[in-house]
Parts: C-alpha cells; sequence; structure tokens
C-alpha cells in the first residue's frame, strides 16, 4: 500500500480542527515534501520523523513521499503531527497494518530517538475528539491532562515503537484511568475584608446573578484585593466549565492537573498596556507605518474587530 491515511487535530484559536494525514510514496528521486499550510515547526518534523524512524530500527522508503494536512486552508503549527507522519509512513510502506489507523486520532512530538515528548493543547483536542468516537493516542505527559474529559479513551505511549506495536497487536496500549490527586480549591477569604461593605455587597450580588464587575478608583482603594476575593464566593465550577477553562489553560501549556475546578484569577500589573492585555504575536500582513498607531488605538480596533489600516 502507497497511501495511508490517519488523524489528527490542530488548534485554532480555542478550536481543535480535524487534520487528516494523508501520507503517499511514489516512485521518483529520493524526496520529503510536506503541504497543507504547515509552519515552519511542521516543515521540520521531516528531519525529526526520518531520524526517529532510523534509529527506532525501521526501514525509512528512499522515494517520493508526500504528506497532505487537510484541509488545506488551516495553519498547522508545533511538532504535533511527528507522530501521525511517522505512523503514516510506516503503514504506507507496510512495516505496520492500516486497518486500525481510523479507529485513532494521534498527536505527539518525536525525539529523535522516537521519544514522545509533550504537547500544547492536549486536553483541547481530545475533548473534541471524544464527540468523533475515536480514541486518542498521545505521549504519556499528557495523559492525566486529557484524560479529564470523562468521554474520551486516552491511551498513553512513551516512544514510536510502543504505538507501533499496538497497532501492529504485539503489545496493547493501555487506556489511561484518570486518577488525579486534586487539591480543593483555596482562595482568599473575604471575611479578611475590613469595612467596603458597600462593594461587598456588590460583589455578591454579582456573585449570585452571574453579573460582570468594573471596579474604577485611584492605588490604594483595595480593588486588587476584593478581586482576588471574589473567585472565593462564586459557585464551584462545573464539568463544562471546568474543561471550558482547562482547555483554553492547555493551549499554552500552563494547565495544572492539580488545580482542576480552580477558578482561574489573572492580576496584571496596573502599568500593562492595552496591547499586554490583549495579547500580542498576531500574524498579520501590514501595508502601513505601525509606528502611526499607538497602543491606545490599536488595543481598541484588536477587541473591536477593527481594522486601523489595510491589513491583509
Amino acid at each position: 500500500m502507497s497511501l495511508a491515511v490517519l488523524y489528527s487535530r490542530a488548534l485554532s484559536g480555542m478550536e481543535a480542527a480535524l487534520v487528516t494525514v494523508e501520507v503517499h510514496l511514489a516512485n521518483g528521486l529520493p524526496n520529503f515534501t510536506i503541504v497543507g499550510l504547515p509552519e515552519t515547526e511542521v516543515k521540520e518534523s521531516k528531519d525529526r520523523v526520518r531520524a526517529a524512524l532510523q534509529n527506532c530500527q525501521f526501514d525509512f522508503p528512499a522515494r517520493r513521499i508526500t504528506v497532505n494536512l487537510a484541509p488545506a486552508d488551516l495553519p498547522k503549527e508545533s511538532g504535533r503531527f511527528d507522530l501521525p507522519i511517522a505512523l503514516g509512513i510506516l503503514a504506507a510502506t507496510g512495516q505496520i497494518p492500516s486497518e486500525r489507523l481510523n479507529d485513532y486520532e494521534f498527536a505527539g512530538e518525536l525525539a529523535l530517538t522516537g521519544e514522545l515528548r509533550p504537547i500544547r493543547g492536549a486536553l483541547a483536542m481530545t475533548y473534541r475528539a471524544a464527540s468523533s468516537g475515536r480514541a486518542f493516542i498521545l505521549p504519556q505527559a499528557n495523559a492525566a491532562e486529557a484524560a479529564l474529559v470523562e468521554e474520551a479513551t486516552v491511551y498513553p505511549a512513551q516512544s514510536l515503537l510502543q504505538v507501533a506495536a499496538h497497532l501492529a497487536g504485539r503489545e496493547a496500549l493501555a487506556p489511561y484511568i484518570s486518577q488525579p490527586h486534586r487539591i480543593a480549591p483555596h482562595y482568599p477569604d473575604m471575611r479578611e475584608v475590613k469595612g467596603q461593605a458597600q462593594v461587598k455587597r456588590a460583589l455578591e450580588i454579582a456573585a449570585a446573578g452571574g453579573h460582570s464587575v468594573l471596579m474604577v478608583g485611584p492605588p490604594g482603594t483595595g480593588k486588587s484585593m476584593l478581586a482576588a476575593r471574589f473567585p472565593g464566593i462564586l459557585p464551584q465550577m462545573t464539568e463544562t466549565e471546568a474543561l471550558q477553562s482547562a482547555a483554553l489553560q492547555s493551549l499554552d501549556g500552563h494547565f495544572d492537573v492539580a488545580k482542576w475546578k480552580t477558578r482561574p484569577y489573572r492580576s496584571p500589573h496596573h502599568t500593562a498596556s492595552g496591547v499586554a492585555l490583549v495579547g500580542g504575536g498576531v500574524k498579520v500582513s501590514a501595508i502601513c507605518d505601525w509606528r502611526t498607531i499607538n497602543a491606545t488605538e490599536w488595543s481598541i480596533f484588536a477587541t473591536t474587530g477593527g481594522n486601523p489600516c489595510n491589513i491583509s
């Protein structure tokens, strides 16, 4: 068989879109091409995959290899596609059977030795994969996080060899049983605040009714102190709320399983600019001078979806 099809996930904001990994082998001069809008780290997977296959004593085909990551208009980033690409090459060359590939989704970054390294957004990907009816194979380090989705079936693996042996039916991977060591949520106590009766009353009403709160005042009046204690009077997070919050934190790899169902709290410095609060690193190309837009103007446009200059 010269064609193999596998499934993985790409992160697009909070969404984990399904990605079909197609690996095709053809005659011709040896070449390794990855198409489907890959970022630099995905293009570099060619060298990681080649070294990992060779160090695991698999045959790397001296043929024309084409890897397509569909849909083609969705950007693909990070090394999460190393594992499905390597398995696709093994399946296309007949080194592992391809009958069971449709039952799983794969994600994992490969070391040159074939070991699997952790990835970002494992919880967000598993949360979406559970609705597809497929199990998820991912690195051992991400198993506890991904298994928080009760409907998901998670198979942790430490290396490419373990995954290949599982698909070949020689040594099955054991599903991960979630037994997280959870710490009871601890928040600063509102009873520690002396005075501020009107503000505390307003926070209690907002917590009971699910309202937003905006506190305005000069430094030193207790805004940050009260805000830090506000999560302590909110109701306990539901499973859905906890999953959504954890999936968001998982996107940058900062989620801690021990803080499951703990309401997140952020305290940015009072000198933080609008750009710092909204977040930078947006990949856009512009034909105007960015220095003509000050931080306040850009933060307004960023939050309202405006286009201060002709951005394409």
